[in-house]
């Protein structure tokens, strides 16, 4: 089935939600001398995949989950389907929680969850600004969508939560919500990387490339994830990306926001 346009949408860099502000960590990790290269920032790629990339895309296919609980095993889900929709009893089938009070305490949950997965205070506080950002371009576009169930916690919601929500107004399945996320991680600090270090964008987004069975095979990870409970989600670690976050954060100028 031919990709949907939405997918693409969804994916691009250039959708109002202020990724191309953040770098993913790269700004300080090209700082400290370890990334230097085309080497050195493909090796930081794929580690950033495998922990941020995993952690955040399971993250928001479980949000997803929560939202549409009809569409568990829909690889590709009819494009108009939405909530309403479903058939009497699919959420009581699917294990995944019925009602605004229920989705709102499933998705507080995950929200914890990923807070207490993200050690660095200052990724704690960029992963809410960037979710506050998608938030205000998914209330513009899917104004009927279930954003309200989102928890009040300071500072808004994780971004992860509000992607798998948009994820789901749009009709998008979960794998492809993954998809979106785990994508995301990749493409926002190579973007950076052309910027911070001059490097051939060609040659960039021949690595990028190169690393697109890897994200594929992340993101089905993290969809497969989304069945368990928020607290046996993926917990992935990067201590050394939560520490030059933290003295990222302490810096007067910079070219990115994280």
């Amino acid at each position: 089935m031919a990709t949907p346009s939405l997918l693409l949408l969804l994916a691009d860099g250039r959708f109002p939600a202020g990724a191309h502000a953040h770098s993913g960590g790269l700004e300080a990790a090209v700082a400290a001398g370890r990334v230097t290269d085309l080497t050195s920032l493909e090796s930081f790629l794929a580690g950033r995949l495998a922990t941020a990339g995993l952690v955040g895309a399971a993250f928001a296919a479980a949000a997803h989950r929560v939202a549409m609980p009809e569409m568990v095993g829909s690889a590709h889900p009819a494009r108009s389907a939405r909530p309403s929709d479903a058939p009497a009893g699919s959420a009581a089938r699917s294990g995944a929680p019925a009602g605004s009070a229920a989705r709102s305490g499933a998705l507080a949950r995950l929200d914890a969850e990923l807070d207490a997965r993200t050690a660095a205070p200052a990724l704690r506080a960029v992963s809410r600004r960037q979710g506050r950002a998608l938030l205000r371009a998914g209330r513009t576009i899917w104004p009927d969508a279930r954003f309200a169930d989102l928890p009040a916690t300071p500072g808004g919601a994780h971004q992860p939560l509000v992607l798998g929500l948009l994820c789901a107004a749009a009709g998008l399945s979960r794998l492809e919500t993954a998809t979106i996320a785990a994508y995301g991680t990749l493409t926002g600090a190579a973007s950076a990387g052309v910027r911070l270090l001059g490097l051939d964008p060609y040659r960039v987004q021949a690595l990028l490339v190169g690393l697109a069975d890897a994200c594929d095979g992340t993101a089905a990870d993290a969809a497969r994830a989304a069945d368990d409970p928020p607290e046996r989600l993926p917990a992935a670690a990067a201590p050394l990306a939560d520490i030059h976050a933290e003295i990222h954060a302490t810096w007067e100028v910079r070219l990115f926001a994280s």
